[in-house]
């Protein structure tokens, strides 16, 4: 059995940004021009959306009609209208998704290819998990403006093998690791990787919770005074 071993990055990302504020829509309004634009104004004041354009109510159609149309099939999840409606996907990607992976690669060379899954082998593996249902998913955080989508990934990460090695779900800090992890590739709101996240959560003795370290969605001088690490 092979992972793909962007998954959990690509997971909680998508949990990162799907905001949990939530809006929702009659079915009447996606047929009708008008009835868009009475929607784009009413997602517009939902969210706090101040900018308005001919292109961004465009960008928002075609987001519309793709949240609609993908709800309407048999699929184990639903979409929603969040607060990145009226943004294509590489302006999402541009403004959200600041990973450092690709330089990171750069710098180390040609990638070794002997390199295997530890649990090839494995087997009884159940055709599906969601880890929701096992209480190891904290709920949808908000990055805001800020490229820390390498602290969410990682911590998300953590706080998942957390969960399932303890029984204990506890929400840990981003902010931590956007103020504190900048000695290397990783540099706060300006991007990161979750590996060198990961190494700094192992080297400095785990992560502090999120109610003590709380997210800023700006990169700060790391808090050494605090403690309570998990």
């Amino acid at each position: 059995m092979k992972i793909n071993k962007f998954l959990l990055l690509s997971l909680s990302l998508a949990f990162i940004l799907g905001v949990a504020k939530s809006f929702d829509y009659h079915e009447k309004e996606v047929e009708s021009e008008e009835g868009l634009q009475g929607m784009y104004d009413r997602w517009r004041s939902h969210h706090k959306v101040e900018h308005k354009s001919q292109e961004r109510f465009n960008v928002f159609k075609t987001n519309v009609q793709h949240v609609h149309t993908t709800n309407k099939m048999n699929k184990p999840y639903k979409l929603k209208l969040n607060i990145f409606a009226d943004l294509t996907n590489q302006e999402r990607i541009s403004k959200y998704s600041d990973s450092k992976i690709g330089h990171n690669y750069a710098l180390k060379g040609p990638r070794k290819t002997n390199l295997r899954f530890i649990y090839e082998n494995a087997t009884d593996i159940p055709p599906r998990m969601d880890w929701r249902c096992h209480n190891a998913v904290t709920p949808v955080k908000n990055q805001g403006q800020c490229g820390s989508c390498w602290a969410f990934g990682a911590v998300a990460a953590v706080e998942g093998i957390n969960a399932i090695r303890t029984g204990q779900l506890v929400a840990l800090s981003e902010q931590q690791l956007v103020d504190c992890d900048n000695k290397g590739i990783s540099q706060g709101c300006s991007g990161g990787l979750q590996c060198e996240a990961f190494k700094w959560i192992a080297d400095n003795g785990g992560l502090l919770t999120e109610e003590w370290y709380p997210y800023t969605m700006k990169t700060e001088e790391c808090n050494r005074s605090k403690v309570l690490a998990i």
